[in-house]
């Protein structure tokens, strides 16, 4: 009797090929040091407007067109939409007319634009920046969303942290199910499964490099 080949889900190989990029992004000096409330309210806030820009090239005019692509258009969800969340929270932490002052550091202005060019002529490659952002914040995420909420005293999933509260999303362990069924079903073949498993472990050095910058600018006093 011939053994059967066991084939590994593209969601299984795409979350272990990026294991080691992804843990690197997490235990970065700053996002260690936010999280351990050594840094202030200030840090929290650069931290949360760089991702202000970051969101706006993945949920901008580009991202808009690819809802009928047939392999970026079953992941354009309504329900995981970001940047009114960040501009409310960006409010409550600047005040109004904070936009005028946003400013991207190096890394974010490198991150958004590769975001961008992925959306406009890379569909699949799009998908590996969305997988690596929204999974994350539904994950690792709610922990950063916890951490504030304590050290600052944002009130519980209010302003301040509204980025991190998915209100259109009831059960996120069965959204994040479903995510990873429209992995696995992804229309590309094994190179093009490999050229997105590559633009993950892109999408986390990318983050990291907006880690180190952000450390550089909010390093912790001797």
């Amino acid at each position: 009797m011939t053994a059967r080949a066991t084939v590994t889900p593209f969601s299984t190989l795409i979350r272990t090929a990026s294991h080691e990029a992804h843990t690197e992004a997490e235990t970065s000096t700053f996002m260690s040091d936010l999280l351990g409330g050594r840094l202030g309210v200030d840090a929290y806030a650069r931290y949360t407007e760089q991702l202000w820009f970051v969101y706006r090239a993945l949920e901008g005019e580009s991202a808009g067109r690819l809802e009928g692509d047939p392999v970026a258009g079953p992941f354009i969800r309504p329900e995981l939409l970001r940047t009114a969340e960040l501009e409310r929270d960006l409010t409550h932490l600047r005040g109004p007319g904070w936009q005028a002052a946003a400013v991207p550091l190096p890394a974010t202005a490198a991150y958004a634009a590769r975001v961008e060019e992925c959306a406009r002529i890379w569909p699949a490659g799009y998908v590996a920046h969305h997988y690596t952002r929204y999974l994350g914040d539904l994950s690792g995420g709610q922990i950063i969303r916890d951490k504030a909420e304590r050290t600052w005293g944002f009130a519980r999933k209010g302003d301040g942290v509204r980025f991190y509260v998915f209100t259109g999303i009831t059960n996120p362990a069965a959204f994040k199910r479903d995510y990873r069924e429209l992995l696995d079903a992804v229309d590309a073949d094994d190179l093009e499964k490999q050229r997105i498993v590559d633009e993950c472990k892109r999408a986390f050095a990318l983050n990291t490099a907006v880690f180190q910058e952000l450390g550089e600018e909010f390093p912790l006093s001797a």
